[in-house]
């Protein structure tokens, strides 16, 4: 396993960021892990999130020149990336959208460097139905910007709807529905292996096994 998969994986549990049990979902599904971005809350554990963020976008080869955080989770996300862009010698400009327009002032609803022309990397902690980034894509392509990708922290590797015929995951549909590749630092699968790596996680590992055999996309 990648490196910056297996340093996001600990940071996530070390953060509490990344719990084992049982936990209903916004599906209605029963999941034996939950992952919440918002544990990611100093400046120590936002900086090594970033590097692990800019390890797996570096490694996918990503064409980009701007960072987007849709609100409200991707904010903080992206802008901890341009930091640690900055860091590495590499300064670039950052954009983010308000939840609501701003009726006074400059208004919109976008905030931060301006999007026409430029290559577009949006930046947010996971996709669960894929609606937050199409509307952030919409936003971008609207202001001129041109979609490049789209950055998320954890990719479930689970279908919408274990009942429809479409078994791909949120991220394989957003991929392929708005022409954009979309990369995870880490995914199930590396959980998975991550899992059975580890003595005192094993345990867990034939439960999220049992959870990817009913809810896993055709990709995992």
């Amino acid at each position: 396993m990648p490196d910056h998969r297996t340093r996001f994986l600990r940071l996530a549990l070390q953060a509490d960021a990344l719990r084992f049990g049982e936990f209903t979902l916004k599906s209605g599904r029963t999941s034996p892990y939950f992952f919440n971005a918002g544990r990611f809350d100093s400046g120590a554990v936002l900086a090594t999130l970033a590097a692990c963020y800019a390890d797996a976008i570096d490694a996918a080869g990503l064409d980009f020149d701007l960072l987007f955080g849709p609100a409200y989770k991707g904010i903080p996300l992206a802008t901890a990336l341009a930091c640690e862009y900055a860091r590495r010698g590499r300064d670039l400009p950052l954009a983010y959208n308000r939840k609501e327009a701003k009726d006074h002032g400059e208004g919109g609803t976008l905030v931060g460097a301006a999007l026409d022309g430029r290559r577009v990397l949006v930046v947010d902690d996971v996709l669960t139905a894929g609606t937050a980034v199409r509307e952030a894509l919409g936003l971008i392509r609207a202001a001129g910007g041109i979609p490049a990708g789209v950055a998320i922290a954890l990719d479930r590797q689970e279908v919408l709807d274990e009942a429809a015929t479409d078994r791909r995951s949120a991220a394989a549909q957003v991929a392929a529905g708005e022409g954009v590749p979309v990369v995870a630092i880490a995914s199930l699968a590396d959980l998975l292996a991550f899992t059975g790596e580890s003595a005192t996680l094993s345990a867990e590992r034939e439960r999220l096994l049992a959870y990817r055999a009913r809810y896993g996309s055709a990709a995992t």
